[in-house]
């Protein structure tokens, strides 16, 4: 494992910071632990550089109750995982209060985990708790988060067009097979009728689809996130849940230029405004039979290749 210690300073070096703009590390701003860590520990370093016992390791340890002075270095290095019980004590060495504990916790068990169910789930509760505190501290705007469909609002709808369905919310936590809570359903149910995307018949009980959903013009980065995260992860359960013939999975691999990666962004764009259209024709002569989720993803697993200069030819008539 490349040691992420030389990979800061690489970073630093490459972006011309000096220690002394550097600014106290955000845990909401790091996937990886460890390197929230090794930033922490150099802004400790460069606070106190003008004292005459400057932060070192013995003193991280004995904030977190440790004995081994090198255990952050051992941690930071990837020598070592952290316990849980070393999770709380290194929370409390870095002055985490209790909101950015709890969300160092779900960051270590993302990093550590080693089962793709496990990781992926703790991905999930990390975007959903990273959401929850941006709306709790007003990062986020209510108004803009109520207008941004979740994936049960989704599936509401599109059960609108499914045969025989119920939509009281008991019914319809079975038709969602148990995945969400009877008061995320009803919320979501309450919303949709709100808004109007929903219309619920007066006489008859009867819910049918109404106006089109508001688009909202820039949806916060966070919410994409989290909502693509929970997508992502009914995804992984189907993988375990649903039998072969219930799904199709496939992948691809492909090693693409710029040109061609944008290419093929525009083909699933266009496939799924395609499909998109014909499913709303085919639902306004017949309902549907079962509601499914199709998630497109092309995303980089490797990182760009460094272009080296072309050589010139040389010219023998010169």
């Amino acid at each position: 494992m490349e040691n992420s210690t030389e990979q800061l300073h690489q970073n630093l070096r490459n972006s011309g910071t000096s220690d002394a703009s550097i600014n106290t590390p955000l845990i909401s701003d790091y996937m990886d632990y460890r390197l929230f860590l090794a930033d922490f520990y150099r802004f400790k370093q460069a606070s106190t550089k003008h004292l005459l016992r400057p932060y070192n390791y013995t003193i991280f340890s004995a904030a977190a109750d440790i004995k081994s002075p090198n255990y952050l270095k051992m941690i930071i290095e990837g020598k070592r995982n952290l316990s849980e019980d070393m999770i709380s004590k290194f929370a409390k060495a870095c002055s985490l209060n209790k909101s950015q504990a709890e969300e160092f916790k779900l960051l270590v068990l993302f990093n550590q985990s080693e089962d793709p169910a496990d990781r992926n789930y703790a991905l999930k509760k990390l975007s959903e708790y990273r959401v929850d505190q941006k709306l709790k501290d007003g990062q986020l705007d209510r108004k803009v988060f109520d207008k941004v469909p979740n994936w049960i609002g989704w599936i509401i709808y599109a059960l609108a067009d499914q045969e025989g369905v119920s939509f009281e919310p008991t019914q319809l936590k079975h038709a969602l097979r148990g995945k969400a809570s009877e008061s995320e359903i009803t919320t979501s149910l309450n919303h949709l009728l709100d808004s109007g995307e929903l219309i619920r018949d007066p006489a008859t009980g009867m819910i049918t689809k109404g106006q089109s959903k508001e688009v909202v013009d820039e949806i916060p980065p966070a919410l994409i996130r989290k909502l693509q995260m929970q997508l992502m992860y009914l995804g992984l359960e189907s993988l375990y849940q649903d039998e072969p013939d219930q799904r199709e999975f496939g992948s691809l691999t492909l090693s693409l230029t710029e040109k061609e990666f944008s290419d093929i962004k525009f083909k699933l764009r266009q496939l799924r405004k395609a499909l998109h259209k014909e499913n709303s024709i085919a639902r306004m002569n017949e309902k549907g039979e079962r509601v499914y989720q199709l998630n497109l993803q092309l995303f980089p697993v490797s990182n760009a290749s460094q272009k080296q200069p072309k050589k010139s030819t040389p010219n023998f008539n010169a």
